[in-house]
């Protein structure tokens, strides 16, 4: 492992890589890092799930660490969820202890005797969440000057999963206030998995700093066989847990849902099938995730079922087969999923997808269509974070104290978060968020009412959770279910039932008051639910889907009720499609216009419509109404040019907007406009030539369809 001289790791590290670890060499992703690291570039590694990407930021780190004699708490190593933290912790504690340093763990979970110790101590690294450096610099009882006054370094894991979403907006005002208490610039490490804009990334990861060196590490993958891919037709969860519990016996399999309900479904009709299963989502209690996945992790024959809680980089043991029901909405999630599997000498990448739903079918064919053509999403920020910059100028003056109306830019600088500060801060104070005396800031009587409970805890985080019931089994909490879960009416004589953890409870009593379930366990099948609506489909994959309607070829394989359903599905939407544009069928009075455009563009169609006068709706694929002739659509082209009015919203749908009431009401609602929306795309779709047909009429100039084809047709598996 010997290099020149700026490529060297510190010798205890790379004594106990080759000595302990029993490693002969580096991965190329760990090798390329240690130069880039140690100058102290703003770096960005990419590789896929399992690719060493925790190693290849943390050696060099410990390495600059130990060579410059670093002291205090110089790391902060942030990932988005706590059991990728706790999964963590013990071997980066063995990493730092090569050279006599020592790692903290700091998150929701975290005991208060705990936090006092590691403030009385503190780490050479510490392992958080964005939510709880927050919380950090709010509270009384922290010393935030000091405890961050050494920091260095940043590392920001699963760096994609925060960009995409406010998380990573709050990610970004929070270290920048972090980088202005230390008075130096941090260096800053996003481990990634691949992405289709790096470049874009890793600017953005830079906050409002972007003159700092930056490297792009993303090393050629080595030549890997082809992963074995699998679309399947099963009809119904009941038969998806027949061919799971049937094929792949005595093999540790990873079973995605993207639903909890149908995560539950599944975990119980495995159960039911003696199979051995485990299930993780996060609605479920704490332990008993971490119960589920350390079972999981330490035996061989067993299923775990799960919502994306496992598609990020926690260790669940080596992985026989991953299996998708249903489909994602992303290139990259699949990616991620599919990365689980292959880890193990002799063994690879795998993915079998258990379509239970024709719609969900053909969305499987199209995503291994889009990812055949080498397609992964960019990140993307939402736009305008307007309500986390509200939810920054409150929390500044909980951790200050007080601030300047005139210096507060000193905080965050150019960070995009206060494009629009000025207007922000104008309303916090004339709604009397907050007060003022001489030019200083500070909370006022009306984020008291709104925020103060349990010490301003809610400012500490960005999300807006549905309200739940927590379910008990005695004093053991399950974990939680919407109310919804409750509130049926029975027949007489019948017994409320639900269905958590896998397993069916019967309800012995409900305290609204403290929103608890008390259980007992049941021996028959029940059903839970939890709140949220249909997830948005972007442009790319909804046209895919249209690619596959046409009769594209799609690069994996297919059982063959796979491929007679996906066949009839085609002939069914036949009069959707055409190679030549976008269809607009009429049916009566009413017309779809088959856009295959995406969740967000049809939204932009649709608003556009509606400062034409005309009503309509939509979903990913299509925009229905009436009025829907081919003058009112061309006539969209102008409308969507000349950018589209604020839409007006539903009260209720500001709600989903947290701390949207610290905004101005034209703020919150253009905010949550620009991000359900996507004008430049339904431009594009508006400006498509139209094809017209009545229902039941062919299209004329039809293209002739081929066949639905794959690689290889299997046969069925059960």
């Amino acid at each position: 492992m010997a290099g020149q001289a700026v490529d060297r790791l510190h010798p205890g590290v790379e004594h106990h890589v080759v000595n302990t670890l029993g490693w002969p060499d580096l991965r190329p992703l760990q090798r390329l890092s240690i130069e880039p690291v140690r100058r102290g570039d703003d770096c960005l590694l990419l590789a896929p799930t399992a690719g060493g990407k925790t190693e290849a930021a943390v050696f060099p780190v410990l390495s600059q660490m130990a060579d410059a004699e670093w002291r205090g708490l110089s790391v902060l190593y942030v990932t988005p969820l706590r059991a990728l933290l706790n999964n963590l912790h013990p071997r980066l504690t063995g990493y730092a202890s090569w050279v006599g340093r020592t790692v903290g763990l700091w998150h929701g979970d975290t005991t208060a005797g705990e936090r006092r110790r590691l403030l009385g101590e503190p780490p050479d690294i510490l392992l958080t969440t964005p939510e709880s450096i927050e919380a950090m610099l709010v509270s009384t009882k922290v010393d935030h000057r000091a405890l961050f006054g050494h920091l260095r370094v940043i590392v920001i894991d699963e760096l994609h999963a925060f960009a995409g979403d406010d998380r990573g907006w709050h990610l970004l005002s929070v270290l920048e206030r972090v980088q202005h208490l230390t008075g130096r610039r941090l260096q800053r490490i996003g481990l990634t998995a691949t992405v289709g804009n790096p470049d874009e990334l890793i600017a953005w990861m830079q906050g409002s700093d972007t003159s700092g060196a930056r490297s792009v590490i993303s090393p050629a993958t080595d030549s890997q066989a082809a992963p074995e891919i699998l679309i399947d037709y099963v009809g119904s969860v009941s038969n998806a847990a027949t061919v799971v519990a049937s094929m792949h016996q005595g093999e540790k399999r990873l079973v995605f849902s993207d639903s909890r309900s149908q995560a539950e479904e599944m975990a119980h009709a495995l159960r039911e099938r003696d199979v051995t299963t485990f299930v993780s989502h996060s609605s479920l209690s704490a332990d008993e995730r971490r119960i589920s996945e350390q079972a999981f992790a330490e035996a061989r024959d067993c299923v775990v079922v799960a919502t994306s809680t496992l598609e990020l980089g926690i260790d669940v043991g080596d992985l026989d087969r991953v299996i998708q029901l249903e489909a994602p909405r992303t290139v990259a999630s699949f990616l991620q999923r599919l990365g689980r599997s292959g880890r193990r000498a002799g063994t690879s990448r795998n993915c079998l997808f258990l379509a239970t739903r024709e719609e969900t079918l053909l969305r499987a064919a199209a995503l291994a269509f889009l990812w055949g053509t080498g397609f992964v999403e960019p990140v993307i920020p939402p736009p305008n974070p307007r309500h986390i910059a509200a939810q920054q100028f409150l929390a500044l003056a909980l951790q200050e104290g007080q601030f300047g109306s005139r210096t507060w830019r000193e905080w965050w600088g150019s960070l995009t978060v206060m494009d629009d500060g000025d207007a922000v801060l104008d309303y916090l104070c004339t709604a009397g968020f907050l007060d003022s005396d001489s030019g200083m800031l500070f909370i006022g009587g009306e984020a008291e009412r709104r925020f103060g409970r349990r010490n301003f805890l809610e400012l500490t985080s960005v999300f807006t959770a549905d309200p739940e019931m927590h379910v008990l089994l005695g004093r053991r909490e399950l974990g939680t279910v919407s109310p919804l879960t409750v509130t049926a009416v029975l027949e007489p004589g019948q017994a409320r039932t639900l269905l958590l953890a896998g397993r069916s409870w019967v309800v012995t009593s409900i305290d609204w008051r403290h929103r608890t379930i008390n259980v007992v366990e049941h021996a028959e099948g029940s059903r839970s639910r939890w709140a949220g609506g249909v997830p948005s489909q972007g442009y790319e994959l909804t046209r895919a889907m249209r690619e596959v309607l046409l009769g594209a070829q799609v690069p994996v394989e297919l059982s063959r009720r796979a491929q007679s359903t996906l066949a009839r599905v085609c002939d069914e939407r036949a009069t959707d499609v055409h190679h030549s544009g976008t269809v607009v069928a009429s049916s009566g009075s009413d017309q779809s216009w088959w856009t295959f455009a995406g969740t967000k563009a049809n939204a932009s169609l649709v608003a556009g419509l509606a400062s034409l006068g005309i009503k309509a709706h939509s979903d990913a694929e299509a925009v229905r109404g009436q009025g829907l002739t081919g003058e009112s659509i061309r006539a969209l082209t102008s409308v969507l040019e000349s950018g589209l009015p604020t839409a007006v919203l539903d009260p209720k749908a500001l709600e989903g907007l947290k701390f949207s009431v610290a905004l101005p009401a034209e703020l919150a609602a253009a905010t949550l406009a620009e991000r359900g929306t996507d004008e430049r795309t339904a431009s594009l779709v508006s400006a498509e030539a139209l094809v017209m047909h009545r229902s039941g009429v062919q299209i004329p100039e039809a293209v002739p369809r081929k066949k639905i084809a794959s690689k290889r047709v299997l046969g069925d598996s059960t």
